[in-house]
């Protein structure tokens, strides 16, 4: 009877090691969040400020080395003020001006990574590892109508980020992947930005 109860413990005790190590593993791919924070400026806008810690996985670092480019969204949402989420959601219909698109790109000629952000500003890496602090790092990124959060408190914003790697503009072989593996799906959530005045 002890050793059946001593086994049952030493087997307990390998299945949580175990969990353990698988729950590392899957958390070191993926996106987190290191940075989130907003600043309501003086004329009623919403400063962001957010970074992120972006882990390919190795089927994703292959297609990205093959010549695939990697497409990542940046979306910010605005919960409250309830009017003004509501404003805010009606324009973002129309203008659609509530994110920021990232491209990640591999030059084998050059051994080199680019990082686009918009259709402007692009800077390239020598390494993949700094190419990826890149994607999601913004600072004063300014949203919002003018006004939009005017007399607004910081208690009364609350305001979320979310960066994730866009399928639908992967080429259409690999959107099949995307939907089937889970690896490929790379998604922050989203993350409440902490809420700050000017």
């Amino acid at each position: 009877m002890a050793f059946s109860t001593r086994l049952s413990t030493k087997l307990s005790l390998f299945a949580a090691f175990v969990l353990c190590l698988y729950i590392t593993v899957v958390q070191a791919e993926g996106i987190s969040t290191i940075r989130a924070q907003a600043t309501i400026t003086s004329n009623g806008q919403l400063s962001i400020n957010s970074r992120f810690n972006l882990q390919l996985p190795d089927q994703l670092k292959q297609a990205l080395n093959q010549g695939v480019p990697l497409n990542f969204d940046l979306n910010y949402q605005l919960n409250a003020p309830t009017l003004a989420s509501y404003r805010n959601r009606i324009n973002n219909l129309i203008g659609g001006d509530n994110l920021i698109q990232f491209k990640l790109t591999y030059h084998p000629l050059t051994g080199r990574y680019r990082v686009s952000m918009g259709p402007t500003f692009s800077t390239e890496y020598n390494s993949l590892d700094t190419a990826l602090k890149a994607i999601g790092a913004v600072a004063n990124w300014r949203v919002l109508n003018k006004g939009a959060l005017s007399g607004a408190t910081t208690k009364e914003v609350r305001a979320d980020v979310r960066l994730s790697l866009s399928i639908s503009q992967l080429p259409k072989p690999f959107q099949i992947n995307a939907l089937t593996s889970h690896s490929w799906q790379l998604d922050s959530g989203w993350h409440h930005l902490i809420i700050n005045a000017e």
